[in-house]
């Protein structure tokens, strides 16, 4: 027998003019993003749990372990619907973790799942997270060896929370990482952004359109492990998850001391993208992707990179779209019409339960 699962909260966008200090409820209610998350991390994760790991402000760990260099990474997933067209909850897992080892330059070998069941929630649709987390990690050539699962009371989980944790292997002596991103260099985006945020806005505001709008929710380690196999010199990698591209953008000018120089014209949008981006008021550069990174690589190796990553169908459509510079920590953008203005972090987070 099924249960119809609880009503879920609305969404909702929270802007912060007030220091972190005087909003932690609301913040930890609200889940944090971009700016907001930021700040979190800064005054309260960062000084309680400081390591030279944390430090590096990449998407997972980078540690020595005996003669072993692995990538250690994990991240919780509570999207709003759970199923959603190009994916699923568990499709999301399983890719989001797997792409967070990859962005650290490591072959993705082994995952940990935490399952938070709601009271009510139908056994079909975990069966069917299930079965897609298990195809989601044959595709990826990864294994799940170890978990956990909890049941809490109605209205205490949106039917459905899955943490991931990752480890992998990392055969090479780079360091990818914000840090070593150098001025002049390429950065190279592997296609066309947003169409994940704007697939499960889509759903859940009833917008139709001629050419339907899928998550590009995919596994990204074999093109990005194949930039390093090519002898490509890639100084740092970051998929484009929360706060989207200028997040990205804006987290590696701050971490690298950096100025960053991108053109508007040559960031890929699709048209119904961009149409949804359009109708619901939202910056295509601030949605989030689940299966987009950016590659920033020594500028003598863009077109080696480009070469590469054009060869895998998932990063067909890559392109370059800008490069560093020496100069203040910021990003600016020349727009279509040739002005130019600066690329901000989100002050809140503008498109809640997406991932």
């Amino acid at each position: 027998m099924q249960t119809e699962i609880p009503g879920t909260p609305r969404p909702f966008t929270l802007a912060c003019p007030r220091p972190l200090q005087q909003h932690p409820r609301v913040l930890l209610a609200h889940g944090g993003g971009g700016l907001l998350m930021r700040q979190l991390l800064e005054s309260l994760f960062l000084p309680a749990f400081q390591s030279p790991e944390l430090d590096a402000r990449h998407d997972g760990a980078d540690l020595r372990v005996g003669g072993a260099r692995l990538a250690f990474t994990t991240d919780s997933y509570v999207v709003r619907p759970l199923f959603f067209p190009g994916g699923d909850i568990g499709t999301l897992a399983v890719n989001g973790t797997v792409n967070d080892l990859a962005m650290c330059g490591a072959r993705p070998l082994y995952l940990s799942c935490g399952f938070i069941l709601e009271e009510g929630l139908p056994t079909s649709d975990l069966d069917r997270v299930v079965r897609s987390m298990r195809a989601a990690a044959d595709a990826a050539g990864v294994r799940l060896v170890t978990g956990d699962t909890k049941v809490v009371d109605r209205g205490g989980a949106d039917g459905l929370f899955v943490n991931t944790s990752g480890i992998g292997a990392i055969g090479h002596d780079l360091v990818i990482a914000p840090a070593s991103v150098q001025p002049g260099d390429a950065l190279i985006i592997s296609g066309d952004i947003g169409r994940h945020g704007m697939a499960i806005m889509a759903v859940r505001e009833g917008l139709e359109f001629e050419t339907p709008l899928a998550s590009d929710c995919a596994p990204l380690a074999e093109p990005a492990l194949a930039l390093l196999a090519a002898g490509v010199r890639v100084h740092c990698l970051r998929d484009l998850t929360r706060g989207g591209l200028a997040s990205a953008l804006c987290e590696i000018a701050e971490a690298g001391g950096l100025a960053i120089q991108v053109d508007e014209r040559a960031i890929p949008v699709r048209p119904e993208t961009a149409a949804a981006c359009e109708i619901l008021g939202l910056d295509p550069l601030h949605v989030a992707c689940e299966g987009r990174f950016l590659a920033i690589v020594h500028a003598d190796d863009a077109d080696r990179a480009l070469e590469v990553l054009r060869a895998h169908p998932v990063t067909a459509g890559a392109v370059q779209i800008g490069q560093t510079g020496a100069g203040e920590p910021r990003v600016t953008l020349r727009s279509r019409i040739g002005t130019t203005r600066i690329v901000e972090m989100l002050t809140g987070e503008q498109l809640p339960r997406i991932c």
